[in-house]
């Protein structure tokens, strides 16, 4: 008796200095929480649905020559299969070197695109923002006012900007002519194509980053703006040591969403533009969607190339941006 007794600590005590496996872990884990994953379930199967397997047939599709021409389908009863062929990365090869002669190009006007929309989105959002934390008459009519651009759906308001800035018969260069000024040509010269572009996303963008900028505002403690205003701070000093530090959190987390949104930002370039004109003002991802879908063939395999490009683009940016925001907040 005494001997099982001791066996028995002693295997106990093996098995305690043991570490359960990793599936032995997960099934603790759903017996323990069976109820949590049932509820996950659905979301991870929509996720899998809408969002991985697209993702990975894109990464397949980028490392072939598929086009419409040589990729299955279905006319009538016949069915045609697959007929393209793996080429590895050469498709990447030629992007990058610049041998389709578009991707450079494309990607220096992104570039520029994203830091000037964002750049004003904040700029714009921070002033109005500023300007509506302060207690004047109006306050509620005005916050309506400017949230309206955010309200209305992008199609919509693209649209009006169509109507405004169309070169023949637009408000905006009707207005420009009866005070005798020069009328761009807004959605047919290259350079004003990219003017109208900047102006009808930060026509989009800046309430979203109004709103946000708003409510960090009014989390500032008021107490820290009497404690500066008493030790003679002036108002450009208690913006700089005050409000914006007090806002660093809200600032990191919108200027790295804006630059997400924007560098993705298709709606507004091909709603804009269209499908076959403004090609010097489209952006990575709309050049992207013109590949696959706006020309004949369409290029299944550069289209999905350009796509991967933009992802791994934004992946390595956000965690470059997300430690050098680490950085800062141990240094101060």
């Amino acid at each position: 008796m005494t001997v099982a007794v001791e066996g028995g600590s002693d295997k106990t005590r093996r098995g305690a200095g043991q570490r359960p496996g990793p599936m032995s872990r997960i099934r603790q884990s759903y017996n323990r929480n069976w109820y949590a994953w049932a509820m996950v379930a659905p979301v991870v199967a929509v996720i899998g649905v809408l969002v991985l397997y697209p993702l990975v047939r894109g990464i397949y599709l980028s490392l072939t020559d598929a086009n419409s021409q040589n990729v299955g389908r279905t006319i009538g009863v016949n069915e045609i299969p697959d007929s393209f062929s793996w080429v590895g990365l050469d498709n990447y090869t030629e992007i990058l070197s610049g041998g389709d002669h578009q991707f450079w190009p494309h990607f220096t006007w992104t570039i520029v695109w994203t830091v000037v929309c964002v750049a004003l989105h904040y700029g714009i959002g921070m002033g109005l923002a500023l300007m509506l934390n302060r207690k004047l008459r109006g306050r509620t009519f005005y916050r309506m006012v400017l949230i309206l651009p955010w309200a209305v759906p992008t199609f919509v308001t693209v649209f009006a900007w169509r109507l405004i800035l169309a070169d023949d018969g637009g408000v905006l260069n009707m207005a420009l002519e009866w005070a005798h000024l020069p009328t761009p040509a807004w959605l047919s010269d290259p350079f004003w194509q990219k003017t109208a572009a900047i102006m009808v996303n930060t026509w989009v963008g800046v309430p979203f980053m109004m709103v946000s900028l708003l409510g960090g505002l009014q989390s500032i403690p008021p107490e820290l703006y009497e404690a500066a205003e008493v030790d003679g701070a002036t108002p450009w000093q208690r913006f700089r040591f005050v409000t914006l530090p007090g806002l660093r959190s809200v600032s990191s987390t919108v200027v790295l969403l804006g630059v997400i949104w924007t560098f993705n930002q298709f709606v507004v370039i091909f709603l804009l533009f269209g499908n076959n004109s403004g090609t010097n003002a489209q952006i990575l991802v709309t050049w992207a969607y013109r590949l696959g879908f706006g020309q004949e063939p369409r290029d299944y395999a550069g289209s999905a190339a350009y796509g991967v490009i933009i992802l791994s683009m934004l992946i390595v940016f956000a965690s470059f941006y997300r430690r050098w925001l680490a950085r800062n907040e141990k240094a101060v």
